[in-house]
């Protein structure tokens, strides 16, 4: 008997539709590798259908006309409803993208924190007076909204990749038209009946599926998209920065890293060595801040390397429901190519496999792979450089602290860097010297609605979270009152 593959629409301006086209694609479950859903295909009509809503909801409508607070309320409503729902979004999180069920509750149960920082910022972007240096002039600045914001989110972590963008976004007075990712659509396609829920007019928060050519591509060149949020791949980047010209969208890109997790000698072995496989091989490695590079002191090198390829090789992959499994598949084949590819090029560039390098024998077809370790790796080696986005690890050793700080900084990424030591002084630092916009001391992955997220160099630009994230939603705006009662003078009359 043939499965039942669970049919999904799109979400514009407030109502449940099909694509224009009526075409659809399949929706696949990395553990099994087998179809699942079925998701529209949108094209450019689908797009421009979806913007408009969004431009009419900013433009006239209950949404343009409630105050900050109410907007407030709105977020926090949602961020409720989120927590009532949390182990029903997570299924469909680990269903749509293979990541384990226990590490999606726990983030589902901690997103709630986003909507409610940010409903509490709502009504608190405020401006000020300036102290002008003309008579009779009062000259004060505000924040105002930017309009329609396009959204473009990767497979990774959807649902909060999603929401660093759809919070301060919809906190600041926005609207929004999302693009999840072709691979991983339905988690964001259940978020939606929340988003009613909560009481958020129609067409200010709209979700277009499809593939980033034409559904990417139309959003965010669109003539009334005023603001484009992206998070992905440098190809992908480079393309929106060139659709961007077309608007003159403002524009920010999370686009990755190369993370470097550093360990000196006065580190305790064991607790590196388990922050080293907490930031690659978490999530499969499938993090934008996954520590793929770990540069650890000559000194204590066997000693860590000791207890991380123990705890390594005891991960236990298997399915992400289960309760007991440690590490799920990579979210789609491509990416499980990707990472073979890479561990090939690293043997071939005389790295050694201190661990894995292979896929797990009976996982059927899932899309698995073993966590990898690599020893004896250059820095200027591919699988040091370059991005996997997979478990994969290369460890190299060092002896001085600007020996490491110079090998840390040697990437054309720049997002996230960890710091083991016991040392205070030597923690500040490094920290300062490292070149990234994250840095995590004796922790890593850590996050909160609280602080800001973005990073250098090729890792892109913009923040995403705390207070700044307010900022890249607004623009400023000046006013001038002229005070005095005094005629207007003559413009061409010179005293």
């Amino acid at each position: 008997m043939e499965k039942q593959l669970k049919r999904y629409r799109m979400y514009i301006n407030g109502q449940w539709t099909d694509s224009v086209s009526g075409e659809t694609f399949e929706s696949y479950n990395p553990a099994t590798g087998e179809p699942w859903s079925i998701v529209p295909k949108g094209n450019s009509e689908d797009v421009d259908r979806a913007v408009r809503a969004a431009y009419q909801a900013f433009e006239d409508s209950s949404w343009s006309r409630m105050t900050y607070t109410q907007r407030g309320k709105l977020l926090r409503r949602l961020g409720d409803l989120i927590a009532e729902r949390a182990e029903e979004l997570a299924k469909f999180e680990t269903l749509d993208n293979g990541k384990l069920l226990r590490e999606m509750r726990g983030q589902l149960n901690y997103l709630p924190e986003f909507y409610y920082y940010f409903a509490g910022l709502a009504d608190k972007i405020h401006g000020e007076t300036l102290p002008i240096d003309k008579p009779d002039m009062f000259v004060f600045a505000g924040r105002e909204p930017l309009g329609v914001v396009a959204a473009i989110t990767p497979w990774n972590s959807p649902l909060y990749l999603t929401t660093l963008k759809l919070a301060p976004a919809l906190a600041a007075g926005n609207t929004i038209v999302i693009k999840p990712s072709e691979a991983t659509s339905a988690s964001l396609l259940e978020l939606m009946p929340l988003v009613e829920e909560a009481g958020f007019p129609p067409g200010v928060v709209n979700v277009v599926t499809g593939f980033g050519d034409p559904v990417g591509s139309a959003l965010t060149s669109h003539p009334l998209v005023s603001r484009v949020a992206f998070t992905g791949g440098p190809e992908s980047a480079r393309r929106v920065v060139v659709n961007t010209a077309q608007n003159f969208a403002r524009l920010s890109l999370e686009l990755g890293g190369k993370s470097p997790n550093i360990v000196f000698d006065d580190a305790d072995p064991h607790n590196a060595a388990m922050g080293i496989v907490a930031g690659i091989f978490g999530a499969a490695g499938q993090s934008c801040v996954a520590g793929s590079r770990a540069f650890v002191h000559a000194d204590i090198y066997d000693k860590v390397m000791e207890h991380l390829v123990k705890r390594a090789a005891a991960i236990k992959i298997g399915d992400p429901f289960a309760s007991e499994t440690e590490m799920g598949p990579l979210a789609i084949p491509a990416q499980l190519q990707r990472v073979e590819e890479y561990v090939q090029a690293g043997l071939e560039e005389g790295a050694r496999l201190a661990l894995g390098g292979k896929r797990p024998d009976g996982m059927g077809k899932g899309w698995y792979y073993t966590p990898t370790v690599f020893e004896n790796v250059q820095n200027y080696m591919k699988i040091a450089q370059e991005e996997i986005f997979g478990p994969v690890l290369s460890v190299i050793p060092f002896r001085r602290e600007e020996e490491v700080v110079q090998m840390a900084n040697q990437s054309k990424y720049g997002l996230a860097a960890g710091i083991w030591t016991r040392d205070v002084g030597r923690a500040h630092r490094v920290a300062k010297a490292i070149r990234a916009g994250i840095v995590w001391v004796n922790t890593y992955r850590s996050i909160s609605p609280i602080a800001p997220i973005g990073g250098m160099k090729y890792s892109g630009y913009g923040r995403e979270g705390g207070m700044e994230a307010i900022y890249e939603y607004t623009q400023s705006k000046v006013v001038w009152i002229n005070t005095s009662s005094e005629p207007m003078p003559d413009p061409f009359i010179m005293r």
